[in-house]
């Protein structure tokens, strides 16, 4: 790993070392600049004036939405700007599954699912009486195309799934569930926030009808988000939110609504964060998805290869795609066991990871889970890989 990386980020001081990047990524020092630039500089809205400070934070956020089109091969029509994918995947479910879905439908989803994606389509389902029906899942949790297969038919109209998975990191088949949903005629929404930070997502080739992400999890700033959908997906979807600069016209009794994706961005936007999404997918791309795979792997591969050996730690998931390891210190719940980590200026996550269905399948009331990436060295991998060593024998003398 390239010094030159790690000093992007002024996060990292002294001996902290972070292995939370799945849950939030660190910000490189262009990504806090261009948000501390519209802050300082701007700190103008968007679309309601004509004076400098103003046409040139639309400019600005305008070509961010180009940025992010290009970054995925979209339309930049086809991009709308949200919160997060918690609110991008919210907008689909509650403007298409509650208007266009009834009784007879059927969503298929897994036990993988994050939260974002599961509670919105249980949500909808028990609104309009559609039936969810689970992926039947392998023994190391995994999507296969066969089980896939076994729960399509002529009734599914959704097809709601992750790109990678946030507790496994495993990546799903993506490309061919999405061409055999479209054979029975369903739609696509896929949950990218896993995936969007680790290699190329081309929406274009994956032919996916829905697609969401955060910034937070892609070196960007937090609350800000994208959802990607066909053009003749988003112009069929009513909006949601209602408010200021996304209508087209008001009268008394009814009004009309700007086009996609204007109509679903009402009232005032993240728009700092939206300046700094642009700077992160920037960083993103200078860096490469070749060389930020190899970085990950190399630290992956180490951090597997050191926990495996030690006696009384459960891993999860043998094989990850996505630089996570989630694992348990021997019986030790995980609650307790972060607390040493955090002693030692290690962060980590603990709990279920907002995936309680996926811990319920392994058996388990929660994990520890370890994400590696680019600003990750091979030292803090050792270094991690002895504290967990520590901490077994330290619960292990308290009596756990």
């Amino acid at each position: 790993m390239s010094d030159n990386i790690r000093k992007d980020f002024p996060q990292l001081k002294d001996d902290y070392i972070y292995f939370d990047t799945a849950a939030t990524s660190l910000k490189p020092k262009t990504v806090i600049e261009a948000c501390e630039m519209y802050n300082s500089r701007l700190s103008a809205n968007i679309n309601r004036g004509m004076y400098a400070q103003s046409v040139e934070t639309t400019n600005l956020y305008e070509e961010s939405r180009e940025k992010v089109a290009r970054f995925i091969n979209a339309k930049t029509e086809e991009i709308v700007f949200t919160r997060g994918t918690t609110a991008s995947l919210n907008l689909v479910a509650s403007s298409y599954g509650l208007n266009f879905l009834d009784e007879t439908s059927e969503i298929v989803i897994s036990e993988q699912e994050h939260h974002s994606q599961f509670l919105p389509w249980q949500n909808v389902a028990n609104k309009t009486g559609a039936k969810l029906r689970f992926i039947e899942l392998d023994k190391a949790g995994k999507i296969t195309i066969e089980a896939f297969k076994k729960v399509l038919n002529s009734h599914t109209k959704i097809v709601a799934i992750s790109y990678v998975s946030n507790v496994l990191g495993y990546l799903n088949p993506v490309e061919e569930m999405i061409e055999l949903a479209h054979h029975v005629g369903a739609l696509v929404v896929l949950d990218a926030a896993q995936a969007i930070q680790h290699f190329p997502v081309d929406v274009k080739k994956l032919n996916v009808d829905f697609l969401a992400f955060s910034g937070h999890k892609m070196l960007g700033p937090t609350g800000v988000g994208v959802l990607y959908g066909k053009s003749r997906y988003l112009d069929l979807l009513e909006p949601i939110e209602f408010g200021g600069d996304m209508n087209e016209d008001v009268e008394k009794q009814t009004s009309t609504w700007k086009k996609a994706p204007q109509k679903f961005e009402a009232g005032t936007m993240p728009i700092a964060s939206i300046i700094g999404l642009a700077k992160a997918i920037e960083y993103l791309e200078n860096l490469g998805f070749d060389r930020l795979s190899k970085i990950t792997e190399e630290l992956y591969d180490r951090l597997y290869s050191g926990l495996s050996k030690i006696v009384g730690i459960k891993i999860y998931n043998p094989k990850s795609d996505s630089g996570i390891i989630t694992f348990n210190l021997a019986d030790i719940p995980a609650h307790d066991a972060i607390t040493y980590y955090a002693m030692k200026n290690i962060a980590l996550r603990s709990g279920q990871h907002c995936a309680k269905l996926i811990h319920d399948f392994l058996g388990i009331n929660s994990s520890l889970r370890a994400s590696v990436y680019i600003y990750n060295t091979v030292l803090e991998v050792d270094r991690f890989i002895e504290v967990t060593k520590e901490a077994l024998a330290y619960f292990q003398e308290i009596g756990f």
